[in-house]
């Protein structure tokens, strides 16, 4: 890199930075999760509008090359994120209902766009048909667990019983769709015979690594002599990071599989040093790394050239989308003998897709799976599943009460003994958060 390409480098950095914050404090300031301005920062700097004038000013060509490790770097810190995020025991917790709903959301999905691949297959290149089949119905069955949790705090239901069950579903719809998603990659032959030692590399990860972490960071809130030295932990959980993401991509899946089971194995409830750790480097990852992938993403997305046919895939593929996951999640709650709201609150909350649909999307495309063409309808899926969201729950939230403030009395000896009850409870009964209705 010369210094030239060094100076425009940091100053991509820095116009990537602004743009992704401007648009996701948009987002947010209409009532959507800030990462759907930051995905749509990419598609806007990319091909899509005045030919791709805008990149060719913000990022030169001669630097793209650059951007490719931070966005893959990103890209593993938010996978070992997810996989941090992934409570057992809220999974647990749900029981049968989370894994019915997951299930039924995440299989019906995944049929209907197997069969949508079917079709699509003759108009899109792709290096292997049965990997571009399996490939498309895991894309449709994703959500995305970080912007769900997000939509459910902002919307006062985090700790009612639909925020856990959605959340518990979410998680299993992770696991179920990244298996997919691996079975994808799987049969494209990428991996040759290294793939027959995944299961090794699992057990591995699971009755060897998480023990191992788990003493290495209880060691952390011990007493310890003073030769003794200090355990690094971010030092630890990075270099396990980085070898579980090589071990991966050497078995022939991709490095994002190895951070998120990395994240899955790690330790929960331990020390608040080594607790911090994965949050340190989500909020890392989250300011700098993901605006980084997200324009390189949207450098990948050209929606200016769109013909009829590309019109009616797209319906096609939103149809499918939607409806798959919607009906799967609806009928999955009603059987469990939820009620009608509850139930479309639910499939509503399923249908979230965000930013854990563009790293799928990501993969096939890098993978060969999926070309250009199909990658920039897909990004338009996912974007429309995870701004339909919001306004969906508004109409089907029941409004939050405003507390009853008791009227001023001038003359209490004179005042009612209604009056008197409301004035000695200080407000009247009503459920104080939304979240309640439930």
């Amino acid at each position: 890199m010369t210094g030239n390409q060094a100076a425009e480098f940091f100053l991509a950095l820095v116009v990537i930075l602004i743009l992704a914050r401007l648009l996701g404090w948009a987002a947010r300031s209409i009532g959507q999760p800030p990462v759907l301005g930051e995905i749509l920062t990419g598609i806007l700097i990319g091909p899509t509008l005045f030919h791709g004038v805008i990149a060719q000013n913000l990022l030169p060509t001669e630097i793209r090359p650059y951007l490719s490790p931070l966005a893959s770097l990103g890209l593993a810190l938010f996978m070992f994120a997810i996989g941090s995020e992934l409570e057992h025991s809220v999974m647990r917790a749900q029981g049968r209902i989370a894994g019915s709903v997951a299930l039924s959301s995440v299989l019906l999905p995944f049929a209907l766009g197997t069969a949508l691949a079917v079709y699509l297959a003759g108009n899109h290149q792709s290096v292997h048909r049965a990997g571009f089949v399996i490939f498309l119905g895991a894309a449709m069955s994703v959500t995305a667990f970080p912007v769900l949790a997000r939509i459910l705090a902002d919307r006062g239901l985090l700790r009612t019983r639909i925020g856990g069950v959605a959340l518990a579903c979410a998680a299993v719809d992770d696991l179920l769709a990244w298996s997919l998603l691996a079975v994808a990659v799987a049969a494209t032959g990428a991996g040759q015979w290294h793939m027959l030692l995944a299961p090794v590399y699992l057990a591995a990860m699971w009755l060897l690594v998480r023990p191992a972490l788990r003493r290495l960071l209880v060691m952390t809130d011990q007493p310890r002599a003073a030769w003794v030295p200090a355990v690094p932990v971010p030092a630890v959980v990075v270099t396990g990071l980085l070898l579980s993401c090589w071990a991966a991509e050497w078995l022939g899946l991709h490095f994002i599989f190895g951070a998120f089971l990395f994240g899955a194995v790690m330790p929960r409830g331990l020390s608040p040093q080594a607790a911090a750790v994965p949050d340190g480097l989500r909020q890392f990852g989250s300011f700098l790394l993901l605006p980084v992938f997200f324009v390189t993403a949207g450098l990948k997305v050209d929606l200016s050239h769109l013909d009829s046919r590309d019109w009616g895939e797209l319906a096609l593929i939103l149809l499918t989308a939607i409806g798959g996951k919607a009906a799967g999640a609806y009928g999955a709650a009603r059987l469990q003998g939820w009620r009608n709201r509850q139930a479309l609150v639910l499939a509503t909350l399923m249908n979230t897709r965000g930013l854990t649909e563009l790293v799928i999307l990501t993969v096939g495309l890098q993978m060969g799976v999926i070309d250009a063409g199909l990658f920039s309808l897909m990004v338009v899926m996912a974007l429309v599943t995870t701004f339909m969201a919001g306004p969906l729950l508004s109409l089907l939230l029941p409004p939050v009460p405003k507390p009853t403030v008791p009227k001023p009395v001038l003359e209490p000896h004179h005042r009612p003994d209604a009056d008197a009850a409301v004035e000695t409870s200080g407000v009247a009964a009503a459920p104080a958060t939304v979240g309640e209705w439930w």
